[in-house]
């Protein structure tokens, strides 16, 4: 198999997991929202597993909705899985800000941080954005960074780095929404301080540097996958013209925001 071939698995089955989600929204309404948010990650969650068995059934998956095998961290290729990311966001009716992340981690992969192939699917936007290339392409920003940030809980840090750069606040859900907003030139840049799991951050860190994006921790070291703490510490992800800019913004901010999304 060709990582061209993994990249277009990961793709399709994306964007079937959030046609399925969007379905189950039609059929289950929106009267009694956390129950719709469970089926959704359950529903996803078994399209996925199964899926993945079917079409690559030698690799391993590390999902959130799924029990962790340890295995994988002896294995040569790991899925790792978003069902649904931006649970609460799919809940409300009317919000598209929720995604589906599926991405391919390789051992003997060329890049620093292991992804080989990704897709996230933004379902109530009607688009899949994936490592396979179309990715949209942006000019450098101009005028004050917009910077993707929590709706929900605006993170402590973020005066301070908006006195530094002159940034403004651009309020989303689910982080896979906040990096593709920087895919997508709707946004700038995506600052993350506190520790995330590697299913919030695999796919779309992968897509974001296939789309030319700067993509570090909030220090510039690389970002690692397929660990055992399955953690990713902290995340920027912006245009490269002004990575320098933000990584000086962003220093000794790691840790100070764990609760973020």
């Amino acid at each position: 198999m060709t990582i061209a071939a993994d990249a277009a698995l990961a793709g399709d089955l994306a964007t079937r997991a959030g046609q399925l989600l969007l379905a189950l929204r039609d059929e289950m309404g929106f009267a009694e929202p956390d129950v719709l948010r469970k089926a959704g990650d359950m529903r996803s969650q078994d399209f996925l597993s199964a899926e993945l068995t079917r079409a690559r059934p030698a690799d391993n998956v590390l999902s959130e909705e799924a029990a962790d095998d340890l295995a994988r961290l002896d294995a040569d290729r790991v899925w790792i899985v978003d069902p649904l990311d931006g649970t609460n966001e799919y809940g409300e009716e009317g919000r598209t800000d929720w995604a589906v992340h599926v991405a391919l981690w390789q051992r003997d992969a060329a890049t620093d941080d292991g992804l080989v192939a990704a897709a996230v699917a933004l379902p109530g936007l009607g688009r899949t954005l994936t490592t396979a290339g179309d990715l949209p392409t942006r000019p450098a920003p101009s005028g004050p960074p917009r910077l993707a940030v929590s709706r929900t809980r605006r993170p402590a840090w973020f005066d301070d780095v908006a006195a530094s750069t002159g940034a403004v606040d651009v309020p989303l859900g689910s982080a896979g929404m906040k990096a593709m907003s920087v895919v997508l030139g709707d946004t700038d840049a995506y600052v993350h301080s506190g520790r995330m799991k590697e299913w919030d951050s695999a796919a779309p860190v992968a897509v974001a540097a296939a789309a030319g994006l700067h993509v570090s921790r909030l220090d510039g070291s690389p970002l690692t996958f397929n660990t055992r703490e399955r953690l990713t510490l902290d995340l920027l992800v912006c245009h490269p013209a002004i990575a320098d800019q933000m990584l000086e913004a962003v220093q000794g901010l790691s840790g100070k925001d764990a609760t973020e999304r």
